[in-house]
């Protein structure tokens, strides 16, 4: 059964509460897929918080610019690999948490309290709004304020925003440093050390074990490929 369809089914059947259990329990009656799972099963609650966080704060961030482009919606369908057959219902949660009057703060606020022992996972939510951000090839300020305020109530401070930014935003200037979060001056054995462990870190099988849904191993892959760009960026650079 895909996620989605397991979507607000699960905010009774595991007694989400919360602004987004709110949100997504309310269209529980327009989607007849039910969950079986029991209110025990915290891997089921962990990939239903993390796509409803993803789905409510996309919404509120395709907004942040003024309005939604359709490019943004084909970026939110491609990334999270959404089925011909669950589209429908995957576009009725999103438009209806664009029109939900609760803000996007109560959102991030409740995901990073659920995910407060789990930080990596908070910023796996992140890269997934950057891409949306980033559809339309420009991050707009007042896109880049939502996700740097989003990113304030999960915990992650300027450095690893600005870090996770540069996975996304390509400019002139880029820095491969920024991007596998090292400083420029590490030893070429530390940067090798460094490496490896970010390539098991962000490799999709780890995501997946920490509670992102399989829908959205795109994350992760967009992720591997940044990394492994700056990393031969460095290597040529340093001739190794």
């Amino acid at each position: 059964m895909s996620i989605w369809g397991k979507l607000t089914g699960a905010a009774a059947g595991l007694a989400i509460g919360g602004p987004l259990g709110a949100l997504f329990g309310g269209v529980a009656g327009h989607i007849a897929d039910r969950v079986t799972e029991t209110p025990e099963d915290k891997d089921l609650r962990n990939r239903w918080s993390f796509t409803a966080g993803v789905v409510a704060l996309g919404a509120k961030m395709a907004k942040a610019d003024g309005h939604v482009s359709k490019d943004e919606i084909i970026a939110f369908r491609e990334v999270f690999q959404i089925k011909e057959a669950d589209q429908k219902n995957v576009a009725l949660l999103f438009n209806l948490a664009k029109r939900d009057v609760a803000g996007y703060d109560a959102y991030a606020d409740q995901l990073a309290q659920t995910f407060h022992d789990n930080p990596q996972l908070l910023r796996d939510v992140l890269e997934g709004l950057f891409h949306i951000a980033l559809a339309d090839q420009v991050l707009h300020p007042s896109e880049e304020q939502f996700l740097f305020d989003v990113a304030q109530r999960f915990g992650i401070d300027k450095n690893q925003f600005r870090n996770i930014k540069s996975r996304h935003v390509i400019t002139n200037d880029q820095d491969p440093y920024n991007i596998l979060e090292i400083a420029p001056d590490v030893s070429n054995e530390q940067l090798k050390r460094h490496y490896r462990a970010l390539v098991v870190e962000h490799h999709p099988d780890r995501l997946v074990a920490r509670g992102v849904p399989v829908e959205f191993i795109d994350i992760a892959n967009n992720r591997l490929a940044a990394i492994n760009a700056a990393y031969e960026e460095i290597k040529n650079e340093r001739g190794l």
